[in-house]
């Protein structure tokens, strides 16, 4: 009889005995390597993210010291008549002027939206996320700026704001940005889209 079951063999049957042996059919080399494009695209999508708000940024800081360098206090600049002007102004409040009571909050608010855009990014594997949140990083980092550096004090500083449509707020380039951000994600949350790069439908 043991002879017979050597000839023939014994099938393979999972029991305790083979509890901490590898299966025949895991291949972790081959797991790693379907893996690694995965983990790559994610690297660039972070990247992209960075760089949109690293673009962002500057454009924002740029533009705010040439307009307090060569506007501020001076009369507004008339780009499409009356319609657009470019007048610079000091905004102690949120976005378009509205909540100069409430510095301190905005400021708190900013950088949180920093943290948490910050950790996403770990997840990241969406190129229109990634532009949406860079965006949202950029205005956010520009008018944090201003609320540490500027005056009346750290954490209280009025941002500048130059951008002035006729019959509507004043706002700047960081404002822009974080709107256009803004608008990009409710836009990729109704079509179903997840930070991750999956796809899901109501």
């Amino acid at each position: 009889m043991a002879e017979a079951e050597r000839i023939i063999g014994t099938p393979d049957i999972p029991d305790a005995a083979g509890e901490g042996q590898e299966r025949p059919d895991a291949d972790p080399e081959r797991e790693q390597q379907e893996q690694a494009p995965e983990r790559t695209r994610g690297k660039r999508r972070v990247a992209v993210l960075f760089a949109v708000a690293l673009f962002a940024y500057l454009l924002d800081l740029g533009s705010k010291m040439l307009v307090v360098a060569k506007l501020e206090h001076h009369e507004p600049i008339e780009i499409i008549g009356d319609w657009l002007r470019f007048a610079a102004i000091r905004n102690a409040g949120a976005a378009f002027g509205f909540g100069e009571a409430f510095t301190i909050i905005f400021t708190v608010i900013a950088a949180a939206v920093i943290v948490v855009i910050a950790r996403l990014a770990r997840k990241l594997h969406s190129l229109p996320w990634a532009i949406a949140l860079g965006l949202l990083l950029g205005g956010a980092l520009g008018n944090l700026t201003d609320r540490i550096f500027r005056a009346p004090g750290v954490f209280e500083g009025a941002v500048v704001d130059f951008i002035a449509p006729k019959h509507f707020a004043v706002f700047n380039l960081a404002d822009s940005a974080i709107v256009c951000g803004g608008i990009l994600i409710v836009i990729l949350s109704f079509r179903g889209l997840d930070p991750d790069g999956t796809v899901h439908k109501d």
